[in-house]
């Protein structure tokens, strides 16, 4: 397929480096964005080498072309004549976020011509921190194991973030060079090579970005040009300059870096990292911007390409099209099914769970994406939510782990740690046969014992000790016992890396193989049941901790019954259209899937109800 050229005057890169060929010779030239200094000097080769002056021009930039630049050629910014910076900009950090920028070599011979992408109704996420998917730690490392999440029925994986963060160890959200790949990762060829390799599988790709805030290591841009403003503060940091003064330049610096992942990556889409704390008060949001530039992209290039909002306001506004008023973007992350489904399956009603009351809340969220609708929420002590509107199920993205849930914890538990075998397999059942899109965390398909904590490699000594202090009051809403081990240490990283070897061995290899089994039932599904609510009915069983699924296409119709309850249930089955019986596709309480084995026939009559085991899951279907 022709792919999009980022010289295109859609967006023509501004930010960055650019080779341009002269004759026989490969030129550089080299721009940055610095209204905030008197003089900028390009710094070539040697990090001690004199600075040459870079040209003055209209709008705070400044400009140098670089006669035979070679690819991988160090470089600095001096300010001022005393400060020597990398690159706001730098696509390349291979001394680290301190350090020379590098020019990047973008050749790269893709063998992935034939790839089309995939619509989000058929996205099955597999949330993936590079660092610690593979001991290795590496894009490369990943390679081996894509073949195994194919097989079992994943269709996209979703990398955590990739941009440039000091140290080798973070989860990536402390990121402070958005356009370069980490170093340690294997900078931006195994990007490549990985993202290919992807592509030849049928597997897409999601990149976490994180729009929000920089981290704080490593975090020069503030010298250079109002990339941040004092208006606003995120729980993280300076928030970002969306909506004051010279922020059109700041919009554009970010969209530019979207659109980089996605053509220069080859990028399926975007997870945009918490946007509820991207403060922007402009009557043209840079979100709505943002989806805009992303849509347009998606037709040249004639690719489905998605964003997926992670945000805890519950706003629809989000995804509703500009037409309607809202800003564009594809899906959103949403709390409230991981939260009611959780408190179902642990009882733990502390910090935030203590809003949700469990199975109804499931059934709720089922039906309308979000819980809350305009409610009082305790934990927040006032109303949270829309009065009123529904997310389609495409529009969703739910789970029953992931990296916050499951490192915002004491101990970064994985929920085989909270839980029984049964209910392990009744929350895969749960968000793997759920309308909306499905979301796994790396290793849950096998429950792999490794624990996922946070971690970081900062070099500053006050830096580290804030980090600890503020991890400690991070945990003060959960009442959880014990102190959180040391961020800042290799092994409170260490024991995070999974042990894949797992996935074939004993009770391991059992619950993979159910994952395996529940998205062979997802695939059968026809693909317009995943498309609305109006071809799939969430039943209810009042009084009971329990509820159905029921999917509707013109031959088929798939019920699926859960039981969250430590007590057997009798629930009563709907009229088949097609006969007076159901056919029965799966139960986990079978004895294959290491359950307490299950008396039901392969052939169900809808005339009695169902007796459902305690803590299991059963799927029919009638044609």
């Amino acid at each position: 397929m022709a792919w999009f050229e980022r010289t295109h005057p859609l967006f023509p890169d501004r930010h960055g480096p650019r080779v341009c060929a002269a004759g026989s010779r490969s030129d550089v030239c080299f721009r940055v964005w610095a209204p905030k200094v008197e003089t900028v000097g390009l710094v070539a080769g040697e990090e001690s080498a004199p600075a040459i002056p870079m040209q003055s021009q209209p709008g705070g930039w400044w400009e140098l072309t670089v006669e035979d630049a070679r690819p991988g050629e160090r470089y600095l910014f001096e300010l001022n004549g005393n400060q020597r910076r990398p690159d706001p900009a730098s696509r390349w950090q291979p001394d680290g976020v301190h350090r020379a920028s590098a020019v990047l070599d973008a050749d790269h011979s893709w063998q992935d011509a034939a790839w089309s992408g995939l619509p989000l109704s058929e996205l099955v996420l597999y949330e993936l921190h590079t660092g610690t998917f593979t001991p290795e730690g590496t894009f490369e490392a990943a390679i081996p194991h894509l073949d195994r999440l194919v097989e079992l029925g994943i269709t996209a994986i979703e990398l955590m973030p990739v941009a440039q963060f000091p140290g080798s160890r973070n989860w990536g959200y402390d990121g402070v060079h958005p356009f370069a790949v980490q170093n340690s990762y294997g900078g931006p060829a195994g990007l490549k090579r990985l993202v290919d390799a992807c592509h030849q599988r049928g597997l897409a790709v999601i990149l976490d970005v994180v729009f929000n805030h920089l981290g704080p290591e490593g975090n020069y841009l503030a010298e250079f040009a109002p990339y941040f403003t004092g208006r606003y503060r995120t729980a993280w940091g300076e928030a970002l300059n969306f909506d004051g003064p010279h922020s059109d330049e700041v919009r554009r610096f970010f969209i530019e870096n979207a659109l980089y992942w996605l053509t220069e990556f080859h990028i399926d889409g975007l997870r945009l990292d918490a946007v509820h704390a991207i403060f922007d008060q402009s009557a043209r949001p840079f979100l709505k911007e943002l989806a805009r530039a992303v849509h347009e992209l998606s037709q040249i290039q004639n690719r489905p390409l998605h964003l997926i909002a992670e945000s805890n306001l519950n706003d629809p506004k989000l995804v509703r099209h500009p037409e309607a008023g809202g800003y564009g973007l594809h899906a959103q992350w949403v709390d409230d099914f991981h939260h009611a489904l959780h408190v179902t399956l642990t009882g733990e009603r502390n910090g935030y769970y203590s809003d949700y009351s469990g199975v109804p809340d499931v059934i709720t969220s089922l039906r309308r994406g979000y819980v809350f609708a305009g409610q009082f929420s305790k934990y927040r002590a006032r109303r949270h939510g829309p009065d009123e509107g529904h997310l389609e199920p495409p529009q969703v993205v739910v789970c029953s782990q992931n990296h916050d849930q499951t490192g915002n914890r004491l101990n970064g538990e994985r929920l085989a740690h909270l839980v029984s075998f049964e209910q392990l397999k009744l929350a895969a059942a749960a968000v793997l046969l759920a309308p909306q899109i499905p979301l796994l965390f790396m290793g849950e398909e096998y429950a792999d014992p490794a624990p996922f904590l946070y971690f970081v490699s900062h070099s500053d000594p006050a830096l580290v000790a804030a980090v600890r202090k503020g991890r400690q009051r991070d945990f003060q809403h959960f009442q959880w016992k014990g102190t959180p081990l040391d961020p800042q240490s290799e092994d409170t990283f260490r024991r995070c890396i999974l042990r894949q070897e797992l996935s074939t061995r004993d009770q391991h290899a059992v619950l993979h193989d159910f994952y395996r089994a529940l998205l062979t039932l997802r695939r059968e599904m026809p693909s317009s049941v995943l498309s609305s609510h109006d071809t799939v009915e969430v039943l209810d069983f009042p009084g009971l901790p329990a509820w159905g699924l029921l999917r509707k296409s013109e031959t088929t119709r798939f019920l699926t019954l859960f039981n969250a309850g430590p007590t057997s249930l009798n629930l009563p089955l709907p009229p088949s259209d097609a006969s007076s019986s159901w056919h029965l596709r799966l139960t986990s309480a079978d004895t294959r899937w290491n359950g307490p084995g299950s008396p039901l026939p392969e052939l169900i009559s809808a005339s009695q109800p169902l007796n459902l085991p305690e803590f299991s899951v059963v799927v029919l279907d009638s044609n």
